[in-house]
């Protein structure tokens, strides 16, 4: 398909590009070795060959992401699943979902569309902040991303947001693709997830009609991640100190490059996706006089709403929010084992926090809130 040039600069590679990409990225020193250390017992020229061979980015998808999200949730999880029993799989759709890890909320997204019998995987939205290195710029959009340029004086910021979302308009209804985008900019470090209006309001700048009709146009739908353990959470909690003692600290290079590889390599337990009903519906019940403020505040409310009360809960959930309440109110939802061992674990990871004046109270405390305000969301949904 022929994807108009002003969507150069963001689109994923086409099949058209791939040749040329992939030789990149096999003259690559640091691809190479990403390589090497993935496949250790594989000649490099095999895994050139098996690339080359990849015609389109689902093919790529298949022989490549497929197997390594399998194979790392095999180690680094207790099992994963996707409920989409609310949609259909011959459509296609935007996943809004909330956000839990840099990298693979949309890897095992994508794998999980292929279990579920889905006619295609996502395009995902990541933003540029995290493709500071050509060759993984290159990666990303073999791998079906286009990429949300972040960082820009206003006016441009402006052009680029139209330009996303005329995007995001195209590749759902020209290319037939589902996309995957995050309800936020960033993650939600305390998993207190809520919607963005901003982002609602960019996906109205492209389509045609009113802001509710290219809403529609888009066919979103809410899609819960519940991770039992959060492998970042020691650094979310590490972050939170640093930002309370050190004023204007912000984020080196070298950190969303650990929290990729902590998050990718650590445990995370039980992992739950839960896809709610598509908002089409939704959307054509409100007011088409609903002025544009109070649109955008009732759909992310409404988005909000459904993400919360699909989470999946764990015993580690409801002892957290217990521990924050100091009171026993949930314990119905957990044994003294479970207790203890959820205790335990934050322990480990609060023990993995090298920072000078250590503040081991503010810290648990702060991992304590990630694991809870998940049950208050849901408490408040239902």
């Amino acid at each position: 398909m022929k994807v108009p040039e002003e969507f150069d600069e963001i689109r994923p590679w086409e099949p058209e590009d791939l040749p040329e990409v992939y030789e990149r990225l096999l003259q690559n020193e640091q691809f190479k070795s990403v390589v090497n250390y993935l496949y250790p017992q594989v000649p490099f020229d095999v895994i050139a060959q098996k690339l080359r061979a990849c015609k389109t980015n689902m093919d790529f998808q298949l022989a490549f992401s497929y197997d390594f999200v399998g194979n790392l949730m095999e180690k680094a999880a207790r099992g994963y699943e996707l409920d989409a029993t609310l949609l259909d799989h011959s459509r296609n759709y935007t996943f809004i979902s909330n956000h839990r890890d840099i990298v693979l909320d949309s890897a095992i997204l994508d794998k999980l569309l292929v279990d579920d019998k889905f006619t295609t995987t996502c395009e995902i939205a990541i933003g540029d902040n995290l493709l500071s290195l050509p060759w993984v710029k290159d990666l990303v959009r073999v791998n079906k991303a286009f990429i949300v340029q972040r960082g820009l004086p206003m006016r441009q910021m402006l052009m680029a947001s139209k330009r996303l979302s005329e995007y995001m308009h195209f590749s759902i209804n020209e290319k037939k693709e589902n996309i995957w985008i995050a309800q936020r900019e960033g993650r939600a470090k305390d998993s207190d997830d809520r919607t963005q209006e901003a982002i609602l309001k960019m996906m109205t700048m492209g389509g045609k009609g009113s802001a509710i009709d290219r809403l529609i146009d888009l066919h979103l739908v809410p899609l819960s991640i519940s991770y039992e353990y959060d492998p970042c959470d020691f650094l979310k909690a590490r972050e939170f100190q640093l930002k309370r003692d050190v004023e204007g600290w912000k984020k080196g290079p070298t950190d969303d490059i650990v929290s990729m590889q902590t998050g990718i390599m650590g445990f995370k337990g039980h992992v739950h996706y839960h896809a709610a009903a598509c908002l089409d519906d939704f959307l054509r019940g409100l007011d088409p006089e609903m002025p544009k403020t109070d649109l955008y505040r009732v759909v992310a409310e409404h988005i909000d709403h459904e993400i919360h009360s699909n989470y999946r809960l764990y015993p580690g959930n409801y002892v957290a929010f217990d521990e924050l309440n100091g009171n026993s109110q949930y314990t119905s939802e957990y044994t003294a084992e479970q207790k203890k061992q959820f205790d335990g674990y934050i322990d480990g990871q609060l023990a993995k926090i090298d920072l000078e004046n250590k503040d081991t109270d503010f810290l648990r405390k702060s991992m304590l809130a990630m694991y809870a305000n998940p049950v208050r969301n849901f408490l408040a949904a239902k």
